[in-house]
């Protein structure tokens, strides 16, 4: 008799739908139980308004975790940049696999790059973030661009610079590596240019905290530097007491002497929406070996942020 298929909770999505395919392709493999993508729609997912505008934390997260504690759903999918930084007693993060391509990259007309843009070009973008670290470029480079803010799928955001809307659109490159559509990138952002927002390309596997089997299994795919990584990045989030609506980025990468990981460093800016202001710290140290440890990170380089005027910046959101 064949073993009952596990549900996997999922919103509906192009991006989403790809990304929870490859988790659940990789759970069959641990488990050998066959695995149904379940759909479900969140409030993210229906809402027209700016994402700063209706909160931006936990909106694409709120109706999945509703449905691991009322049973429908045995676990989770999630962009790990989606969660808010809190988590619930009853769920747990059983995964974090291996992370894609944590950069933006931006789709323009004519494949002209970020410099090469015409004065006066209109870049669009959902993301206080994106604006502030983009505006402040513009700024200390001499350039002359506009950011819009837009709303919309993948689709509909390349859609833009196709029908000559807009000159260019930002982008998380892990979206469009999961949904086939990496050749459409005209720029890839140096991480030096624009921070990504605290885990992006990273996916979170959440189940319930009494899953023991669960748990177990799916702890197959999680990849422990990309944890430790992604961990710092939320605890700098956290402790600024900022929602991903905020312009806070961060990135935790490895740095290796070819052969092995030798230390992490953890880059964090927060910035005015009109790029103004912008607070740019790092730190390096040893690779964290607990959560404790990463959490500490996090909280020192934010620590150190909120010294240098980032406090007046939180509340700078984007309207």
């Amino acid at each position: 008799m064949t073993e009952k298929a596990l549900r996997l909770g999922t919103r509906r999505s192009k991006l989403a739908m790809a990304q929870s395919g490859q988790v659940a392709d990789a759970v069959s493999q641990v488990t050998g139980r066959p695995v149904e993508l379940v759909e479900i729609t969140t409030y993210g997912d229906v809402s027209r308004e700016h994402l700063a505008q209706i909160g931006g934390t936990g909106v694409f997260v709120a109706a999945l975790r509703e449905a691991l504690a009322r049973g429908e759903v045995d676990f989770a999918v999630h962009s790990l940049k989606d969660l808010p930084t809190t988590q619930p007693d009853e769920l747990v993060v059983a995964a974090i696999p291996v992370r894609e391509d944590p950069r933006d990259v931006m789709v323009t007309r004519d494949a002209l790059k970020l410099n090469d843009l015409p004065r006066g070009a209109r870049i669009g973008t959902g993301s206080p973030r994106r604006m502030a670290q983009l505006n402040a470029y513009a700024r200390s480079h001499g350039l002359d661009f506009e950011t819009v803010p837009i709303r919309g799928n993948v689709d509909t955001r390349i859609g833009y610079v196709h029908q000559g809307e807009l000159d260019a659109v930002v982008l998380a490159a892990a979206g469009l590596n999961r949904v086939g559509r990496s050749d459409e990138v005209t720029d890839f952002l140096s991480v030096d240019t624009i921070l990504p927002a605290p885990g992006q390309g990273a996916l979170a596997v959440e189940t319930t905290a009494d899953n023991a089997e669960l748990i177990a299994a799916l702890a197959e795919l999680d990849d422990p530097f990309t944890r430790v990584a992604v961990t710092a990045e939320r605890s700098l989030l956290a402790a600024l007491e900022a929602g991903c609506s905020a312009p806070v980025g961060a990135l935790a990468d490895l740095l290796t002497d070819g052969q092995s990981v030798k230390e992490m460093r953890l880059r964090g800016v927060v910035g005015s929406t009109d790029g103004a202001t912008l607070v740019q710290l790092s730190t390096t140290g040893p690779v964290p070996e607990t959560h404790e440890a990463a959490m500490a990170l996090g909280r020192e380089l934010a620590t150190e942020m909120l010294a240098q005027g980032a406090a007046g910046l939180m509340g700078e959101r984007a309207h």
